[in-house]
């Protein structure tokens, strides 16, 4: 049955929200140290398993009475009834009007058949690369392929890419994948100058096709390749460019063959977009099996969310602890600490997912909220991370909760036994190290295996939260669930939060200011009505360009 999108500040949700404030009076003198010491199988009761994924929340500063409020206060806020609108394809993007199905881009080809046929299309291309089949326009077969993208349409497929980069195909060869995203040029110049014009295969990825960060690189990109083939301008483009958007109009005038052309739809966000064919630069590391292992990772996720009760509900569970650390212990930070260096990327797509979702400060109805409604996330791959900013976890003045990722089993596939050892030895070592910092972390010096006194510049206070996600392996099916994990704990944040995790009206207001400013500095268009600052670094800017 058809529901209607519910309301979010009720007196029964007021009444809940109220019980875990009071509730969190207390909580906020406990100590983790004491949590563990109090219950025996805390871990038992506090670690949620599926598709793959163990995720503890023992080291989390909660207790089971603390969950069972959260729930409450979920439940209130009509978790359950937003769930059954995003699964139902009704309009929970209300500020466009649209609403928000990725999770459709992992279903069966039966449910739909529109996302398959681009899949299909997809493969095709996939396999041509990989068999040197696709040829440029000399003739020679193509070895690098180059993703101009920003957002959402270069830090998923990068993020996947580089994690899934020893799955591979058994036949075929596969091409060096590049990504470009900075308009300034600095990561296209170098790049252009290393490749060879004839082998080189762009890849266009822009759901509007009107990004002017993607633009420009596509744009310097054409230019370098009519360059190299002058004579041969419509040919160079119909064999080196793919288009992957929205508006495949705009595509064909821009300049890319129809046939050329990937499409993904309205109802897509950018940062959820890696499952569509923006994620064709994946699919070309790894080939379109694991492409497919990777949406069938995520489609695990799909049923666990919408299928699973609360308690036992990764993404549900995760979302009401984030909640509690941020709105009633007051923890505005979290890093994101992934221990394995194949996940280098995966804090930049957590940041873009959730920042750019939940950052937002005015809710359903058109209030200004009165809470913090995303927490200010960042992170770096662990052992480095560990010789950067930890010493500020562990010593520091302000509490961060804290994100940890492993898995509990390497699993390179490359190499014979012996050649594989002293990698295995080096994933031990990592994981140990993971989880003692989470251990550290929340136990403070009560964790060291001494009762000796230390001097004050060296006490470890602990207490600070964390969560342990651990994969069996990182495998595609398994960074799938992963993934979705995160794309779901997103939206529950934001049911409770009562804003749209979406739209990214912040971002397009930017992009439309810096239109305005590119006119300044190009034309010395007038600067009064600019603020003094902003007329001030224009007026020194356009005077070194002029010297």
């Amino acid at each position: 049955m058809t529901v209607a999108l519910p309301l979010h500040d009720t007196s029964m949700a007021r009444q809940a929200e109220a019980t875990l404030r009071e509730h969190a009076q207390f909580a906020r003198e406990w100590h983790l140290t004491d949590l563990f010491a109090k219950d025996a199988n805390r871990f038992d009761h506090l670690n949620l398993r599926a598709c793959g994924l163990l995720v503890d929340l023992s080291k989390q500063r909660v207790t089971l009475e603390t969950l069972s409020l959260l729930r409450a206060l979920a439940r209130e806020r009509g978790l359950d009834q937003w769930t059954q609108c995003l699964f139902e394809g009704r309009d929970v993007n209300w500020t466009e009007s649209r609403p928000a199905m990725h999770w459709r881009l992992r279903e069966s080809e039966a449910q739909a058949p529109e996302v398959h046929q681009q899949l299909a299309l997809m493969e095709r291309i996939v396999n041509r690369v990989h068999s040197g089949q696709w040829r440029g326009c000399q003739g020679d077969a193509i070895t690098d392929v180059v993703n101009i993208g920003v957002g959402g349409s270069d830090l998923g497929p990068l993020m996947a890419s580089v994690a899934l980069h020893e799955h591979f195909p058994s036949v075929g060869r596969r091409p060096r994948v590049h990504f470009v995203s900075s308009m300034d040029g600095s990561q296209i110049a170098p790049l252009l100058d290393e490749l060879n014009p004839a082998t080189t295969l762009m890849v266009v990825s822009s759901k509007s096709f009107t990004t002017v960060d993607t633009l420009s690189n596509a744009a310097t990109a054409r230019a370098w390749l009519t360059g190299a083939f002058p004579d041969m301008n419509g040919a160079a483009l119909r064999c080196h460019f793919i288009g992957v958007s929205a508006q495949p109009e705009r595509m064909t005038e821009w300049g890319i063959h129809p046939d050329n052309q990937l499409q993904l739809w309205d109802w897509v966000g950018g940062r959820y977009s890696l499952w569509s064919a923006i994620g064709l630069p994946i699919a070309l590391t790894t080939g379109m099996d694991y492409f497919r292992e990777l949406l069938a990772g995520a489609h695990d996720m799909d049923r666990h969310f919408r299928d699973t009760p609360w308690e036992e509900n990764i993404p549900v569970m995760q979302g009401l602890v984030d909640v509690w650390n941020l709105n009633f212990l007051n923890i505005t930070a979290r890093a994101v600490l992934p221990y394995d260096g194949r996940l280098k990327h995966l804090p930049a797509y957590v940041e873009q997912l959730e920042m750019e979702s939940n950052g937002k400060s005015v809710t359903r109805d058109g209030a200004t909220v009165k809470y913090h409604t995303c927490p200010v996330i960042w992170g770096e791959v662990g052992p480095n991370a560990q010789h950067a900013f930890y010493q500020l976890l562990h010593q520091g003045t302000q509490p961060v909760a804290c994100e940890f990722i492993v898995a509990a089993r390497h699993g390179r596939r490359n190499g014979n036994s012996a050649e594989l050892q002293p990698l295995e030895d080096q994933h031990r070592l990592t994981v140990a190290n993971c989880l003692a910092q989470s251990r550290l972390l929340a136990l403070g010096e009560s964790a060291l295996p001494t009762n000796e006194e230390w001097p004050a510049f060296m006490h470890y206070r602990g207490n600070q939260p964390s969560t342990t996600i651990m994969l069996e392996e990182l495998v595609p099916r398994q960074l799938g669930a992963l993934i979705a994990l995160y794309e779901h704990k997103v939206f529950v944040q934001a049911v409770l939060w009562g804003i749209n995790p979406f739209d990214q009206w912040g971002v397009e207001m930017g992009k439309r200011i810096a239109k305005d400013m590119v006119q300044v500095l190009s034309s010395g268009k007038s600067t009064d009505e600019l603020d003094a600052s902003t007329r001030a670094l224009a007026d020194y800017v356009r005077q070194l360009q002029d010297i």
